[in-house]
């Protein structure tokens, strides 16, 4: 049996990732902050898959949290590490809590780098293993009313790329799956679903999480979640700057913000 760890498992689509692995027979450790969401995952799995699944309830935002699951993992040997918790926030920067937008950072990056360092060396000494990181279509540009979480995204999108390069060769891989919108808890705790953004054609998590799951099996450094996604992020790439930034800042506008001339 192999075993993979998958962060934010108790909703969307860590949830999903969660069903496929233990669809192909791997055992699991699932993380998130909430313990009865995660046990009753863990109980479902084990009863429809025959796999072990085991819930460890942390909140990777806080450091000693992510020191305690970090000192948990230690000698265990994973075949896969999916680094897919994550949170974001809508509205003007100033206007935003600090201590919620450092804690952001703190989960979407820092658990991300620690997670992966403690787990990387032991699978390139093995010679195998598989790292995905739950990157976005947002990491592709500067976020208007969603600042942090797009400059985080930017962060995970082009750390995996370096990593993915780095590690070539070995047996193995390291996959970024950059999905658009996406039907989960994220939205509405974030308030994205309110957005223009969201309204133009948010996706079902398990469609996102199965594209994920396979781009990771193939060993695809880099993969934009449907066609949409895939021409949208060109079109970024190939437009001026400001105008990126105003048709951003136009999709990502609260409704309660007045737009600017």
């Amino acid at each position: 049996m192999t075993t993979a760890l998958i962060t934010g498992a108790s909703a969307g689509i860590g949830r999903e990732l969660s069903r496929l692995f233990a669809a192909d027979g791997h055992d699991l450790l699932l993380v998130a902050r909430r313990l009865p969401e995660l046990t009753a995952l863990c109980a479902e799995l084990r009863e429809r898959h025959g796999v072990q699944a085991r819930a460890l309830a942390c909140d990777l935002s806080s450091p000693s949290d992510l020191e305690g699951l970090l000192a948990q993992l230690s000698g265990l040997e994973l075949a896969f590490l999916v680094n897919n918790a994550g949170f974001g926030s809508v509205g003007a920067f100033a206007q935003l809590a600090p201590e919620r937008e450092a804690a952001m950072v703190e989960l979407n990056v820092t658990a991300l780098v620690r997670l992966t360092a403690a787990v990387l060396p032991g699978m390139l000494a093995r010679g195998r293993g598989r790292v995905l990181n739950i990157g976005s279509t947002a990491g592709f540009q500067p976020g208007p009313y969603m600042a942090t979480y797009y400059a985080t995204k930017a962060f995970v999108n082009s750390f995996s790329e370096a990593l993915a390069y780095e590690v070539r060769g070995s047996g193995v891989s390291v996959t970024v799956s950059c999905p658009g919108p996406t039907h989960t808890e994220f939205g509405a705790i974030s308030g994205v679903d309110k957005t223009r953004l969201f309204s133009m054609g948010a996706v079902p998590a398990a469609g996102v999480a199965r594209a994920a799951y396979r781009a990771m099996q193939h060993g695809e450094p880099m993969a934009v979640h449907g066609f949409l996604n895939w021409l949208i992020v060109q079109v970024v790439s190939l437009s001026p700057r400001g105008a990126v930034r105003a048709i951003t800042a136009l999709l990502n506008r609260p409704p309660a913000l007045p737009a600017k001339s």
